[in-house]
């Protein structure tokens, strides 16, 4: 058998002192305080939420995508691009888009420029994404209405995403939810809040098909750390 690093053994630690489900909080806790141990080079990891649905992706009725806004941020940049016409694209500009245009935007994607993190686009400006599919869908940057980037309200999309929205959707296989909550400098309430909140509209985006326990895990990890399974019960609002 291979040694285990010394980060693999404080990783392996962690899971031995939490076999189980643990309190929501004191898994955030644990998870900062990892961190610090652990010597990393890396003090501001992102925590990762990891839900396990019970679906049947294959069904098309039992698709879940949808978005939310984390209410204390997501403690990083995302660059915004929004491809309108008119004075959209102005007003895109105007609400802090990093880049907005129409054809000729469309046309610097198809040659290979991806320099951003969500695209938005209006309902009018749909058929020009036609021809780049193949280069946004594989990358889950294709605008979508479920997830509010196919709107003509192309102001409130961008200042939704600065306010911290994050979009998230089940794995094709594995039926899994994965989206960032934020940073671990981030106050341990500020997390929570983010967990929550996330937890709570993965929830009200339940198909109505689903039969059996929708939820059947979760869990809160750290990008160069271990992944600890949330006690459901903490997560509830009261």
């Amino acid at each position: 058998m291979a040694k285990l690093t010394k980060r693999q053994k404080q990783i392996q630690a962690v899971k031995e002192q939490f076999p189980s489900e643990v309190e929501a909080k004191l898994a955030v806790e644990t998870l900062q305080k990892f961190i610090k141990d652990s010597g990393s080079k890396n003090t501001n990891q992102t925590f990762e939420l990891s839900v396990q649905l019970g679906i049947d992706t294959k069904a098309n009725d039992q698709q879940v995508r949808s978005s939310v806004v984390l209410p204390s941020g997501t403690g990083q940049k995302t660059r915004i691009a929004v491809i309108a016409k008119g004075e959209k694209v102005q007003a895109a500009k105007d609400a802090g888009a990093d880049f907005a245009g129409t054809e000729d935007l469309v046309q610097k994607i198809q040659d290979g420029w991806m320099e951003f993190d969500v695209l938005v686009a209006t309902p009018d400006c749909m058929p020009l994404l036609g021809k780049l599919g193949r280069v946004l869908g594989p990358r889950g940057l294709m605008p979508n209405p479920k997830d509010g980037t196919v709107t003509a309200d192309v102001a409130k999309a961008v200042k939704d995403l600065q306010a911290g929205k994050v979009t998230f959707r089940a794995e094709k296989t594995g039926a899994v939810v994965h989206l960032p909550i934020g940073k671990s400098s981030f106050p341990v309430d500020a997390v929570l809040a983010n967990l929550i909140a996330a937890v709570q509209e993965i929830k009200k985006n339940k198909p109505s098909s689903s039969k059996g326990t929708y939820m059947e895990s979760v869990f809160l990890s750290i990008t160069q750390g271990p992944g600890l399974k949330i006690d459901q019960n903490s997560l509830v609002v009261a």
